[in-house]
Parts: structure tokens; C-alpha cells; sequence
């Protein structure tokens, strides 16, 4: 039997990842093979290794929820061919050299974009879209507030508000990240580990507050609270900061505000259709405003652990990703 290198997660914990030899499994209808060329670091995937992600799979399990890469095998009747350079989407089974998907789990590869930038581009993208724009209904001439700016999720939203029109602050605990940030187009940057933060978005506001706060840090709420607006939105994309806020109803009655979850990959498997829509609608953004992942490593498969250090030490800018 075929074998093919990948990470596997046989224990939860960081330790519990090894790279080792799997075993190809045959193709079943409407499944297509791709040969992996290179894969996005989330850090949901340092969360999942850990038990500690919304979804658990069973261990042993390959890590890795997106890619890019050619296509290898297929199916009789498949809509793609041998050779297609795609972009994957997967719970699991992403870090490794090849992997099985649905073929509605597969898209192919924006042009312009290369198998880094493909590999890093839908699941951050897909989440900062789905936030701004399908939940949030981010208007031209808003002001975003974008925490962990300098991170996959809030980077991609700070284009992507950009894009529509808002005036952007980013946040993050760097200058270096900052200058980051300014540099994807944010109109103003706030450093909260040298600011209050509700204080800074007041000065930059006139004292009227943030109309859309997109929040993948797991924010301290009253401090958020204090940064939006009346009838303002604060949209909760995760948790990267460790800890589970619970948000004041008193403080958000106040203000008229609206606490928004943003699940992007649970909506699209509960609305297909809807889900497409969107896609069309990302890559629409993408050509008409050049915008692309910003890539901070690439690092060999076999040094894994390096990647996952740089995302759970927050020293990552952009994206990391891993390369077969």
C-alpha cells in the first residue's frame, strides 16, 4: 500500500504530533486526490491539537484544515482535472503531502496567487469576509476597530474593511505589527499594551466610538463595550487570547449594541448556496482590490514545530505556512 507523510495528532498536546508515513486511501465518488504543495498555519489548529477548538475529532487525526496543490486523482465525471492547481478546505487532514477532499471542498486556485498565498487565503479571508460583510453589513464610511491586527484573521479584515470603504483602526501589542498593519491600509493604529484601548478609540473617534469592532482576540468586554458606538456591532470571531468573555447585557443595552458570533465555516456547511454566493463575492474583492495573504515564513513540513511556536507565542505576522 501507497504511503504519504503527514502530521498526525495521536495524543492531545503539542507532543502528541508526529510526522509519519499514512496510508493512501482509495478515492469513493465525488472525491478528488491532491498532492499538497503547501498548507496555512491557523490557530485553530493549534487549539484542536489541544482539545481546546469548538470541533474535536478523534484522535489519531491529520492536522491541517487548509492547503493548496494540484490535483492528482479523480473520479469519473469529476468537474476537475489531473494537473488543476486548487485550494482545499478541510477540518482535518490538511499537513500533509496529499490529501482526499470532497470536490465541494476544493476551488480552484485564484489567479495571481501562488500555492503559499492559496494556502493562506480561505480560511482567514473566508472568516474576516463573513464577519465584515455577511454578519457585520460593514457600510462605506464606517469605522472598524480590528483587534489582533497583525494576526491571519485580523490582517485579512483590515484589507478587506478597507476595501469597503471604512475607516480602519487596527490594534495589536507591537509598533512592528502596527507598522504591519499600516501598511495593509489601516487608517489609524492603537498599541493596547501601551494605551488604554477605549481611550485611544474615543481620541480617534471625537468620543463617538467604533460602528463595527471585529474581535478575534476574546477581548475584555467591558473595554469593548466602551469602544463601540451606539447601535454599533461587535463581532466575536475567537479566542486567540486564551480566555472566554462574558459580555455585560447591561453595557450593550446601553448602547444599543448588537454581540454578533462569526462562524464561517459552520455557516457555509448549513447554507451551501449561501456559501457560494460568497466565495463569488470574495473573489471579487480579491481582483478588483488586489488583495492577498501576506506570508511571514514558510516553513518545511518536517519543522513543524517551529510554525507552531510562532502562532502560539503570537510572534507570527500575517501568515505562516507550512511546505511540502
Amino acid at each position: 500500500m501507497a504511503t504519504y507523510r503527514a502530521l498526525v495528532c495521536r495524543s492531545l498536546g503539542l507532543d502528541g504530533l508526529a510526522l509519519e508515513g499514512v496510508e493512501r486511501k482509495a478515492l469513493r465518488d465525488g472525491e478528488v486526490r491532491v498532492a499538497i504543495a503547501a498548507a496555512g498555519v491557523n490557530f485553530p489548529d493549534l487549539l484542536m491539537v489541544q482539545g481546546l477548538y469548538q470541533f474535536k475529532p478523534e484522535v489519531p487525526f491529520v492536522s491541517g484544515m487548509e492547503a493548496a496543490g494540484r490535483i492528482i486523482e479523480t473520479c469519473e465525471g469529476s468537474g476537475f482535472a489531473i494537473g488543476d492547481a486548487v485550494v482545499v478546505g478541510a477540518k482535518t487532514g490538511a499537513f500533509a503531502e496529499e490529501i482526499v477532499a470532497r470536490e465541494d471542498a476544493v476551488r480552484p486556485l485564484p489567479e495571481g496567487m501562488s500555492f503559499e498565498e492559496g494556502a493562506t487565503f480561505s480560511v482567514a479571508f473566508l472568516t474576516a469576509f463573513h464577519g465584515l460583510r455577511t454578519r457585520g453589513r460593514v457600510l462605506t464610511g464606517e469605522t472598524v476597530l480590528v483587534l489582533g491586527a497583525a494576526g491571519g484573521v485580523g490582517a485579512a479584515a483590515v484589507q478587506f474593511a478597507k476595501a469597503m470603504g471604512a475607516k480602519v483602526i487596527a490594534a495589536a501589542s507591537t509598533q512592528e505589527k502596527l507598522a504591519f498593519a499600516r501598511a495593509l491600509g489601516a487608517d489609524e493604529v492603537v498599541n493596547y499594551c501601551e494605551e488604554v484601548l477605549e481611550k485611544a478609540v474615543a481620541g480617534l473617534t471625537g468620543g463617538r466610538g467604533a460602528d463595527v469592532v471585529l474581535d478575534p482576540v476574546g477581548w475584555a468586554p467591558a473595554s469593548l463595550c466602551r469602544c463601540v458606538a451606539f447601535g454599533g456591532r461587535i463581532l466575536i470571531v475567537g479566542f486567540a487570547g486564551g480566555s472566554l468573555p462574558s459580555y455585560p447585557a447591561n453595557r450593550l443595552l446601553l448602547k444599543g449594541a448588537s454581540l454578533i458570533g462569526v462562524r464561517a465555516g459552520e455557516a457555509g456547511r448549513r447554507d451551501p448556496a449561501a456559501r457560494l454566493k460568497e466565495w463569488e463575492e470574495i473573489l471579487a474583492f480579491i481582483a478588483k482590490h488586489a488583495l492577498k495573504p501576506t506570508i511571514s515564513a514558510q516553513v518545511p513540513l518536517a519543522e513543524f514545530k517551529r510554525a507552531f511556536d510562532a502562532v502560539a507565542e503570537r510572534r507570527a505576522m500575517g501568515r505562516i505556512v507550512l511546505t511540502m
